[in-house]
């Protein structure tokens, strides 16, 4: 059987046994404690409970509105629902999980799955009725466009050098 290597994860520390022909050594004891994890018995368990899929998301302001950007890797279009609600912008869907085979030998899960749902309060300047969104290589682009009212304005300046004296 071959044998994967996960990077990225701490190494797992042996814990020191103390015995009771070891002469009473406090410096070995207080190493044994700080090394000792309690939750390291329920890792496994809380790793596979916790697993539920939050996407990132990026938030930026332009000129024109305000651009949402979610990485939602191996979500289908048909999964994603975006909806606005008065001045909340609402984004949920799903990713599901493979089907595991009993045969198959996992040597690394860290692929999360579930259901998400992401909620974003917008501005008063927001035009909540010019939402566009479009899904492109696991990326979910969304544009809130300003309201005209909002958009800046140039003002001209005028210069006393240009009027005439009275």
């Amino acid at each position: 059987m071959a044998t994967i290597t996960v990077r990225g994860e701490p190494q797992q520390k042996q814990s020191q046994q103390i015995t009771p022909t070891t002469p009473f050594e406090p410096l070995r004891l207080m190493r044994a404690l700080f090394n000792w994890d309690p939750f390291q018995e329920m890792a496994p368990l809380l790793q596979r409970q916790g697993m539920e899929f939050v996407p990132d998301f990026e938030i930026k302001e332009t000129k024109d509105g305000y651009l949402f950007k979610a990485d939602v890797p191996g979500i289908k279009q048909n999964d994603l629902d975006v909806s606005v609600s008065g001045n909340r912008l609402t984004v949920s869907g799903k990713r599901e999980a493979e089907q595991e085979e009993k045969t198959d030998t996992y040597y690394a899960c860290e692929r999360s799955y579930g259901s998400f749902t992401r909620s974003f309060t917008m501005p008063d300047g927001a035009d909540t009725n010019a939402v566009s969104a479009d899904l492109k290589d696991g990326v979910l682009n969304i544009l809130v466009h300003k309201k005209a009212e909002v958009q800046p304005k140039k003002i001209d300046i005028k210069s006393p050098a240009t009027s005439k004296p009275h």
